[in-house]
């Protein structure tokens, strides 16, 4: 197949973010097939093309970050979809697959099917426009009207869809899109980069300057309002007094940085037991999981994040740690049953003895590490799921 892939959050593993379009797209052409990413280059205004492990990358030039301000956003989004849309037209391809966020990703793979008169498929990564409406991000009617009209537009020009949760399948499936084309396909678990010689982790550890009996807890991954890393400064603050060995270690950017920082400073954790990094590489990720102990993933006490499938959750399990989370859904069901790790809740005090306890028991830490890594192995592996993705598309095709 001549696949058109666009998602305009595409990285690399020398970028810092997922991998997932990246991770696919190389087997999808080790598989046979071809494929042209077109994404956005979010540094600068300059376009450029180039292959990337056989894969055909457009990088437009549309600057995006998380710190820019939502009118900016939008206007980036809307930008880079015109911009997408005229390059797909120039591709002579069997299918369009378009994964979101944003959601605008659907405009350019809706008007290119249309024109291009091929099938489409949608991947669903979170279920917008719930997501920001819940949380105040979209305010205004007008813009919740189109927003919503956008979602049902893709579903409804979605030849199949691919959602990263169970709970995303049903959100899809209860706007009235038919089931037996939704496909669950959730994050996966690059375990071969993860499974690395302990030195690697000793190593980092002294690179961080922290010392060998430190606990490390580490949370890598973006710093917006709807990630509440503030929850992880005030468990830092519960714990300062109850185990000095104790470290947070944050790994990212976003909006909220700046806040966090200054909460951390008035709570008297920053440079004691919380400790804020530039995001590193994607490539680089597996060495900071070598060297802590368990590793977090948080999310704002909402019940439309729990269908997320977060990055940081399959990363965890595939280096065979302990994660943590302070949310419910399906990921807390899948931590309970398979006893992987924790759930923390909003009591600060009882969640800190919790993570006390685990972190503070190696046999339990062995334990969970290897459960985790079980069901890293027979559930989440990278290219089962890839598989069931081909799949999909092939039959469209």
């Amino acid at each position: 197949m001549k696949i058109i892939y666009l998602h305009q959050y595409f990285n690399t593993p020398d970028m810092d973010g997922s991998t997932r379009s990246y991770e696919f797209a190389k087997r999808m052409v080790k598989s046979g097939h071809e494929v042209h990413m077109i994404t956005s280059n979010r540094l600068s205004t300059i376009s450029r093309d180039e292959i990337i492990k056989g894969i055909f990358v457009y990088w437009i030039g549309v600057p995006y970050n998380n710190k820019m301000k939502f009118i900016s956003r939008i206007y980036a989004f809307f930008i880079f979809a015109f911009k997408a849309w005229r390059k797909s037209l120039k591709i002579d391809a069997d299918i369009i697959f378009a994964t979101s966020t944003p959601l605008t990703i659907a405009i350019p793979a809706i008007l290119a099917k249309k024109q291009l008169k091929i099938p489409m498929c949608f991947e669903v990564r979170d279920l917008w426009p719930d997501l920001p409406i819940s949380i105040g991000i979209i305010k205004n009617p007008v813009l919740i009207y189109f927003s919503k009209m956008l979602e049902q537009m893709a579903y409804k020009n979605s030849e199949a869809i691919i959602c990263l949760s169970d709970d995303m399948c049903k959100g899809v499936q209860d706007t009235g899109y038919n089931a037996d084309k939704i496909f669950n396909i959730p994050n996966s678990c690059d375990i071969e980069k993860f499974s690395l010689d302990k030195s690697v982790g000793v190593k980092k550890r002294i690179e961080l300057q922290f010392d060998v009996d430190d606990k490390l807890i580490l949370y890598a991954g973006t710093l917006g309002l709807i990630n509440d890393v503030g929850y992880l400064v005030k468990l830092a603050s519960h714990l300062k007094t109850m185990n000095e060995k104790i470290k947070f270690l944050i790994f990212g950017e976003g909006f909220e940085k700046k806040k966090l920082i200054k909460m951390a400073k008035n709570l008297g954790c920053l440079q004691n037991n919380i400790f804020f990094y530039d995001p590193v590489p994607k490539k680089e990720i597996p060495k900071l999981f070598s060297a802590v102990q368990l590793s977090v993933s948080c999310f704002l006490p909402l019940k439309e994040m729990e269908a997320n499938s977060a990055n940081k959750f399959f990363d965890t399990i595939a280096a065979g740690k302990p994660i943590v989370i302070n949310y419910g859904g399906w990921q807390k069901k899948l931590i309970r049953k398979h006893d992987i790790g924790i759930v923390l809740n909003r009591n600060f005090q009882k969640s800190a003895e919790n993570l006390l306890k685990i972190i503070n028991d190696r046999n339990e830490l062995k334990r969970m590490g290897g459960n985790a890594l079980d069901l890293a192995k027979s559930e989440f592996s990278r290219d089962i799921l890839y598989a069931k993705l081909i799949s999909v598309l092939s039959t469209l095709n």
